[in-house]
């Protein structure tokens, strides 16, 4: 089919035909020129416009690989004695418990508006605050506002004076300073009474699991599958939110003790495929979306791969992003961690924010292939979650049943997202 601006030309090209005089030859030969221009920046703004047209721009970056990492585990979301609210949770009670759960990193989190955004001068001057060989630790703040609350990660000291001082300003700049700072920024607990009420083009997570109360996150994730299906790649964490330490003697139990024993360090985990054991390589693993979800330290670890061309070779994991081959894709959910023969899950399958499939799966080493053909042109992401047996986690009794049969969630894999939205 012709187009209106070569139907135009082919008019006036007939028309010069017709026409020998000179000054008619010229204005009609001006009048193919425009109307060629005009063509080509209407076809460059269609394919501009097109979020879907990234892989035939070629700008997608190449896959890294899925095997050369380590898999650690920690928390994103922990408050110590320097969150005012905060009781019986020195930083050193934090961490020793950190390291009998096997965690490989975690980040103190305190609410920055209580100190005025100083917690250069608190938290993290603190002499118990220092990193041992066992457990890394990164710096940050919960980012307390007016409009929301939001986790900062560094693998570094920072200004967060700076960053908290324009809390209050136009995203933009916000933005900006955070760029400055070489900051990861994730918004927390987004669909809560301190929702996160910024713009979402400014973050690189987004807190999907908060606390062991599986039930309430519910929002938390329709806002998630939300950003995804507009074109954001934002990975999905977990975060504890733990404010409160737990009792040593039952006699002793608090009203905020007793709510330790419910949610805690560890309820829920998040697990990172950094390249190293680094601080620096977790936040980098964070942002790119290597990572997943467990209901605590013990539960299983979901993992889930594709395989781009059916060669038996898993080319891709979650977080990563490719042009769609235009063919079928192999996908792979697998558990790993101590699980149990007789133990059976359900995984469900999340396709473009709506539920595409459930596949049960059993035994010490649970998996299932499932094949599907991504949109050639289209965005589209798959992501996945995992429900079955409790795993006990007796530090802290209570939140088995907080969280019901949730064990973990994964991050979505992408095709034909674009990496410069």
């Amino acid at each position: 089919m012709k187009s209106i601006v070569n139907i135009k030309i082919e008019h006036i090209t007939q028309s010069m035909l017709k026409n020998s005089s000179k000054k008619g030859y010229i204005v009609q030969l001006v009048s193919i020129v425009i109307l060629v221009l005009v063509g080509t920046v209407t076809f460059a703004q269609s394919i501009a416009n097109n979020p879907s047209a990234t892989h035939k721009n070629g700008n997608i970056p190449p896959l890294a690989s899925t095997t050369d990492g380590i898999w650690l585990k920690g928390d994103l979301h922990v408050h110590s004695r320097h969150s005012k609210e905060s009781t019986n949770h020195k930083l050193s009670k934090i961490f020793t418990y950190a390291k009998s759960i096997g965690f490989d990193y975690l980040a103190i989190t305190d609410h920055d508006n209580h100190v005025l955004g100083d917690v250069a001068h608190h938290t993290w001057a603190d002499p118990e605050f220092k990193e041992e060989d066992s457990l890394l630790l990164l710096y940050g703040a919960e980012w307390t506002t007016t409009r929301g609350h939001g986790n900062t990660f560094s693998a570094k000291p920072y200004d967060h004076k700076r960053f908290y001082d324009v809390r209050n300003q136009r995203d933009t700049v916000v933005e900006r300073v955070k760029n400055e700072l070489d900051l990861h920024l994730s918004a927390n607990h987004p669909s809560g009474k301190d929702h996160f009420g910024y713009s979402y083009d400014i973050v690189q997570s987004i807190e999907v699991w908060n606390s062991s109360n599986w039930p309430n996150n519910s929002n938390a994730n329709m806002i998630w599958d939300d950003m995804l299906s507009s074109g954001r790649k934002l990975t999905g964490r977990g975060g504890s939110d733990a404010h409160h330490g737990l009792a040593k003697a039952k006699d002793s139990l608090t009203l905020e003790g007793a709510r330790a024993r419910f949610s805690y360090i560890g309820t829920p985990t998040t697990w990172i495929f950094a390249k190293a054991r680094t601080a620096q390589a977790v936040i980098d693993a964070l942002t790119n979306g290597r990572a997943s979800i467990s209901a605590n330290p013990y539960a299983p670890r979901v993992e889930f791969y594709a395989d781009l061309n059916q060669d038996g070779t898993m080319d891709a994991m979650m977080g990563d992003n490719s042009k769609a081959p235009k063919k079928p894709v192999r996908f792979r959910v697998q558990l790993v961690g101590k699980i149990k023969k007789e133990s059976s899950y359900t995984v469900t399958v999340i396709k473009n924010g709506k539920p595409f499939a459930n596949y049960p799966i059993k035994g010490e080493e649970p998996m299932v292939e499932f094949t599907d053909t991504p949109d050639i042109v289209e965005r589209t992401f798959y992501r996945v979650k995992v429900e079955g047996p409790i795993t006990p986690f007796p530090q802290v009794p209570g939140s088995m049943g907080m969280s019901e049969n949730m064990v973990g969630l994964s991050n979505p894999i992408y095709f034909n997202f674009d990496p410069k939205f």
